[in-house]
């Protein structure tokens, strides 16, 4: 049997979704101290809808498949929809990864999470700023 399945290296091999967004309406960054992986995830969102996600992941091929996944998930649905993604979601998708990889799904659900919450911090900005 594969260390990994087909859609792991199928994602490595040709991440989805690479990059920056330079107007982003939210980022996030999480890293595991552990294992050096980091991610940074870009968000654009129009009417409530993640029109455009994008990342930078340094680390192995688990972070870099999972970060991909986990933007291909997201990528055209609802916030509500996108705040609700698990890691447990990411690993299905790739059709599982190893026990002792799978904090690398972990950290795209963080890395998600925490876009959202910089865009929601965001907004509430604004909104005083309107006031």
């Amino acid at each position: 049997m594969a260390l990994y399945s087909e859609k792991v290296m199928d994602h490595f091999r040709n991440p989805r979704n690479v990059g920056v967004i330079e107007d982003a309406d939210g980022v996030g960054e999480v890293g595991n101290a552990v294992c050096g992986d980091i991610m940074k995830i870009y968000l654009k969102i129009d009417d409530g809808i993640v029109t455009d996600v994008r990342f930078e992941t340094f680390g192995c091929g688990s972070a870099i498949a999972s970060s991909s996944m986990a933007t291909e998930l997201i990528k055209g649905r609802p916030l509500e929809e996108a705040a609700q993604l698990s890691n447990k979601a990411v690993t299905q998708a790739l059709d599982g990864l190893p026990a002792h990889k799978l904090h690398c799904s972990v950290l795209a659900e963080e890395a998600i999470q925490a876009a959202l919450e910089d865009y929601r911090r965001r907004q509430a900005v604004a909104a005083a700023e309107k006031s």
